[in-house]
C-alpha cells in the first residue's frame, strides 16, 4: 500500500494540453500535492508524460482511493459530465474555464455541489498575480472607492495551427471564441475588483480565422457601481499584449508589463491624483505582502481552503458571473442590443449562449 504524506493531497490530472502547465504548478508545491496519475485520450501524448500511473480511463482514477483530486484540464463541453462523475465518486475537483457551457449548466453543478461530499474549485488564474493583488490591498485601506472608468486590452495571436485541434473553433465543443476562451480571463479580473455588471453592448465579428466563433470583440460596460468599462479582444494582433487600466477618482492603477498571459502579475504601476496621495499610497503598500501567483498561487489556495477550511480562492458564484457576462455578450453581439443583467431563467439564453441566427459578422476575404 502507498505511503500517504501528512496533508499532502494526492492529485490526477486529466487533459495534457493546459494540464501540463497545471502539472508544473503542482510541482512547485511538493509539501502540498503529489501527482499521482495523468490521463489523455491521446495515447502519444500521454507516453510523453515522466508520470508512472498513466491511463486513459478516468473511471479508474475515480475508483482508485489513492486520488482525492481530479483537475480536469479537458475540452469545455466535457465539463459538465465530468465534474457530475468526480464528485458523484468523493473527489474533490479542479476545473478548467469555462466552468460549463451555460448558466443553466451552472446552476445544475451547484445543485449538485450543494450535496456532495467534496468541492470545486473553478480555475481563475491570472486574478493571483501580485500586480492585481496591490490594487485589492490598496482598495481594502481606502483607495480606489470610486471607480471611473476601466480600460482592458486582450491583443492575441491565434492561427491556422492552433485550430487544427479538432474540437477548437467549434460551438459544440469550445462553446465561443475569443471572448469566451481567451478574454474570459481579463474580464473576469475586472469583476473580482469592482463587482458586476449592470448592461453590456458588444460588437463581435469573425474576422482573422475561419471558425465558428468571434475572434474580435469591442465591448462596452456599465457596471453595478456606475463606473464605465470598455474591453477589446482579438487574436489577430502582430504584437500579443494584455493590459488592464482601473481608473479612480483618486488614482489609476495600470499593468505595466503587458505579457499577454500574466497580466495581473508586476508590475503595476499606481499614480495618485496629487503627490500627497500618491504618498499615501506608497505607504499602504509598503504592508502588502506578495504570495504565489498564477496556477501555482491559485492551487496553493486550493490546498489551504480544504485542509485549514480557509475561503476557496474562486467561488462557484464567481465563475457564474464569468458565464453571466459571456452569455450577456454573445446575446448582444447576436441582436445588436444592450443587455441588462443579472439574466434569469427566462432570458432566451440561459440554457446556451450559442448564436441562434447565424452568428456575427464574417469577413475573411482579406486573407
Amino acid at each position: 500500500m502507498t505511503t500517504r504524506k501528512l496533508n499532502v493531497l494526492n492529485v490526477a490530472v486529466i487533459g495534457l494540453g493546459i494540464g501540463r502547465t497545471h502539472l508544473e504548478a503542482f510541482r512547485k508545491l511538493p509539501d502540498l500535492f503529489d501527482v499521482k496519475a495523468v490521463c489523455d485520450q491521446n495515447e502519444t501524448r500521454l507516453a510523453q508524460s515522466d508520470i508512472a500511473w498513466k491511463t486513459t480511463r478516468l473511471q479508474d482514477l475515480l475508483d482508485s482511493d489513492q486520488i482525492d483530486l481530479i483537475d480536469l484540464c479537458t475540452p469545455p463541453n466535457t465539463h459538465l459530465l465530468l465534474v457530475r462523475q468526480a464528485l458523484a465518486a468523493g473527489k474533490h475537483v479542479i476545473c478548467e474555464k469555462p466552468l460549463v457551457g451555460s448558466l443553466a449548466e451552472a446552476d445544475a453543478v451547484e445543485e449538485v455541489v450543494a450535496t456532495a461530499k467534496t468541492r470545486l474549485f473553478p480555475i481563475f488564474q491570472y486574478r493571483f498575480g501580485n500586480g492585481l493583488q496591490k490594487l485589492l490591498h490598496l482598495r481594502s485601506r481606502g483607495f480606489g472607492r470610486h471607480a471611473l472608468l476601466t480600460t482592458i486590452e486582450t491583443h492575441w495571436r491565434r492561427g491556422a495551427d492552433y485550430y487544427a485541434t479538432p474540437w477548437r473553433g467549434k460551438w459544440a465543443t469550445e462553446m465561443g471564441g475569443v471572448c469566451l476562451t481567451q478574454a474570459i480571463h481579463a474580464h473576469e479580473m475586472l469583476t473580482y475588483v469592482l463587482g458586476p455588471v449592470k448592461t453590456v453592448y458588444a460588437r463581435l465579428a469573425t474576422r482573422v480565422n475561419d471558425i465558428e466563433g468571434e475572434d474580435c470583440a469591442a465591448i462596452s460596460l456599465e457596471m453595478a457601481d456606475g463606473s464605465l468599462a470598455v474591453l477589446s479582444a482579438t487574436l489577430g494582433a502582430a504584437d500579443e499584449i494584455s493590459r488592464l487600466k482601473f481608473m479612480f477618482k483618486d488614482m489609476t492603477a495600470e499593468s505595466a508589463s503587458t505579457h499577454p498571459y500574466r497580466p495581473g502579475e508586476e508590475p503595476w504601476v499606481f499614480k495618485g491624483q496629487t503627490p500627497e496621495i500618491d504618498a499615501a499610497i506608497r505607504a499602504a503598500l509598503s504592508g502588502f505582502e506578495p504570495g504565489r501567483e498564477s496556477f501555482e498561487g491559485q492551487f496553493a489556495r486550493v490546498h489551504a481552503a480544504l485542509t485549514r477550511d480557509e475561503l476557496t480562492p474562486v467561488s462557484l458564484a464567481d465563475a457564474r458571473a464569468a458565464l453571466e457576462l459571456i452569455t450577456a455578450i454573445y446575446h448582444s453581439g447576436e441582436m445588436g442590443t444592450a443587455v441588462t443583467l443579472p439574466i434569469l431563467k427566462d432570458h432566451p439564453k440561459y440554457s446556451s449562449w450559442k448564436p441562434t441566427t447565424g452568428g456575427f459578422p464574417r469577413d475573411l476575404s482579406h486573407g
